[in-house]
């Protein structure tokens, strides 16, 4: 039955139809990309919207073209204009600006379409070769496991956390606090629900986009003229110098491709984690680690490897588990429950959604070819990106985000909550609270809150299901209580131990 659904999802996948939406989504992702200040998050909150008239296989396409797309578009902004796109790119500059300041623009260029192409091509394959394994995983794991692991993916807040510990506890809790608005999943009880327009609670998707487009275009209309500034040209020459620089060193693309995925897998880390791991790694392994930072090609290899190989390993959590592993699967996940595909076993189910698991990781294979040839074709246009005025991007973005979130449940309560979150969101920023941990508690609250209700029907009532394998057979239930309590407690005894050390 899994082979019938790998050659199911490559029919579905070679439809005209299907490739279209694949082409367009890698496409804006580029465009998403290439402009700072924007990413993957905010381009996929936008387009997540305007998925509903899709059937689902299409809409998921179109967001994980968007997703790989901006990976790449990102470097564009960083080698040309020294600001990343994304923040998964912020590495690159280290040595792609210096490379355009020397006149060698085309070839980081190339090197970035080059590296982000093979290392999204490996590790997507890698994906699909080990995916039975990874499908009988997931079907192993019951009620009570999806309840921990939505507790480690919160417990993960003590991972993601940049600065202030307390600060990404509240933000956490904030988020789950989101979740409780509405009719209870399990009881039926409601719950500040004051107004029949809350009956459903507060919607998901009008959450992310307030506070990725809407905090952003916050963030943006403070920034007067274009997103670049001075000049930006390059032409052509370079390009096979780029091709070549990045083929003759396959290991670097080999090892940072693979840092991407095994990094992009921990839920809450992220391409930027395994942007900065990867560079790093390239610096400690060359022979002439005084050059980076100076336009070593090296250096671009790696990181550009680096954050589109976290792609794959972001969607393991994400589709499996329903964890977010990056801002970016957290409104891709957003995407899969607005059209009824829960994350969780039935996507890897053959009697269920493996099918559309399939196709959308062969739509990334393909879309990395895409990234490939469009990258190469068009590095000499590709500085337009950058010159494009924040009055042109702002309405734009904001009309698009408000006119979508209406679509989607005709409430007028979703146009209140992109606003609300909007403004959170950049105040959140602002004052260096973490979004991903807000967006954890958002993503895991209902997860938690009917699988911990199902168990305990299960166990009679008995929280011991989840710590005693004797009794119900469960180890593996056992060994997530072993991982949340260390997240939760390492920080603390590290910092003692330090202190003790320091004595």
């Amino acid at each position: 039955m899994t082979v019938e659904s790998f050659v199911g999802a490559v029919e579905a996948l070679l439809t005209l139809e299907t490739m279209l939406w694949l082409l367009a989504g890698v496409l804006i992702g580029i465009v998403v990309g290439g402009l700072p200040g924007l990413g993957p998050p905010l381009g996929m909150a936008i387009i997540l919207p305007l998925t509903l008239p899709l059937d689902p296989a299409n809409a998921i396409i179109l967001l994980v073209g968007v997703y790989s797309g901006s990976m790449y578009g990102g470097s564009i902004a960083a080698i040309l204009i020294n600001t990343p796109g994304v923040s998964s790119s912020a590495a690159t500059m280290f040595d792609g600006y210096p490379m355009s300041q020397q006149g060698r623009a085309a070839t980081a260029l190339a090197i970035s379409a080059t590296a982000s192409a093979l290392a999204g091509l490996l590790t997507i394959t890698v994906l699909i070769l080990f995916s039975p394994a990874l499908i009988e995983m997931v079907l192993a794991v019951g009620t009570p496991e999806r309840f921990l692991v939505a507790i480690l993916g919160l417990a993960m807040i003590t991972v993601v956390t940049r600065g202030s510990f307390a600060k990404g506890i509240l933000a956490g809790v904030a988020g789950l606090l989101v979740t409780t608005v509405g009719i209870a999943p399990m009881s039926l009880d409601q719950r500040y629900s004051e107004t029949m327009y809350l009956y459903d609670g507060i919607d998901f998707v009008a959450v992310l986009i307030g506070l990725f487009a809407i905090a952003e275009m916050m963030k943006l209309a403070g920034q007067e003229g274009g997103i670049a500034k001075g000049e930006v040209t390059i032409d052509r020459a370079g390009i096979t110098e780029g091709i070549t620089s990045t083929i003759n060193h396959p290991i670097t693309v080999f090892k940072s491709a693979n840092i991407g995925m095994i990094v992009g897998a921990i839920p809450g880390a992220g391409a930027t984690v395994s942007n900065f791991v990867a560079y790093s790694e390239a610096v400690r392994s060359s022979s002439d680690p005084d050059s980076f930072g100076s336009g070593n090609e090296i250096g671009v290899i790696a990181s550009e490897a680096s954050n589109n190989g976290t792609v794959a390993g972001s969607l393991v959590p994400a589709i499996s588990f329903g964890i977010p592993g990056s801002s970016s699967t957290a409104v891709l996940i957003g995407g899969l429950l607005m059209h009824d595909l829960r994350p969780g076993p039935s996507m890897f189910d053959p009697s269920g959604e493996l099918t559309l698991t399939y196709t959308m990781l062969l739509a990334l294979l393909v879309g990395n070819v895409v990234i490939l040839l469009f990258g190469l074709s068009m590095v000499t246009r590709l500085g337009y990106l950058t010159k494009i005025d924040t009055d042109y991007i702002i309405p734009m973005v904001v009309v698009l985000s408000f006119l979508g979130t209406y679509a989607l449940r005709i409430n007028p309560i979703d146009i209140l909550t992109v606003i609300v979150f909007g403004v959170i969101g950049f105040y959140m920023v602002r004052y260096n609270y973490s979004v991903i941990a807000f967006v954890l508690g958002v993503v895991l609250g209902d997860i938690a809150e009917e699988n911990l209700y199902t168990a305990l029907q299960l166990s009679d009532g008995s929280y011991m299901i989840f710590i005693n394998p004797f009794e119900y057979g469960r180890w593996l239930s056992l060994i997530l209580s072993i991982l949340i309590v260390a997240l939760v407690f390492g920080p603390f005894v590290k910092r003692w131990w330090e202190n003790r050390q320091s004595a």
